[in-house]
């Protein structure tokens, strides 16, 4: 597997290898041990799978609290997204800052964004469908959520406000600001 290790060294783009062959392919995308060994001590506890049928949907940014935190296995099985992680931990050195990483079927890479990071996407494709794991049970009375657009983060999402598509949810975010003044989570 190769590692790529982004500009905030925690949040990792991961290829897992694949092998082609006359029938068709193989790959191990998840192997408990492997990702040990690379430093992802995860115990993920939850499968998730979205289809989002148009360019422009945004799905994030988001996190939980604690005791749910989660940490994000993220891969792309139809399709491309733009793959966002805003760093949300206080006493980080990082804290406030954001990646992005380009995640799609084509490439058959995954991203790993550990707990104390906010997390969205958004999709370059028609019919995008992305799977990812999460280290937590999704708790919906500890879900929140920051503005994806907040100027304070100045996210470079690679579409044009127009041409985004928001569920009610993400329409009601709070202000990056307005997280800088909650609680540790």
């Amino acid at each position: 597997m190769k590692i790529k290790a982004l500009e905030i060294p925690d949040v990792k783009v991961l290829y897992p290898a694949k092998f082609d062959d006359d029938r068709g392919f193989f790959s191990e995308i998840y192997n408990k041990s492997t990702y040990e060994k690379i430093g992802i001590q995860e115990e993920f506890v939850q499968d998730n799978h979205s289809l989002s049928r148009a360019v422009g949907v945004i799905r994030g940014l988001h996190y939980q609290c604690s005791p749910f935190a989660q940490a994000k296995l993220v891969r792309v099985v139809r399709g491309t997204i733009l793959d966002v992680a805003v760093d949300i931990r206080k006493n980080s050195e990082t804290f406030g800052r954001w990646v992005s990483a380009e995640i799609s079927a084509q490439a058959w890479n995954q991203i790993y964004i550990p707990k104390g990071f906010a997390h969205g996407f958004v999709t370059l494709e028609e019919n995008t469908e992305v799977n990812y794991k999460v280290s937590a049970r999704y708790a919906p009375e500890l879900e929140k959520s920051i503005a994806w657009n907040d100027p304070a983060l100045k996210i470079e999402w690679r579409i044009s406000e127009g041409a985004v598509t928001l569920s009610d949810k993400d329409m009601q975010p709070m202000s990056f600001a307005a997280y800088c003044q909650c609680p540790d989570f």
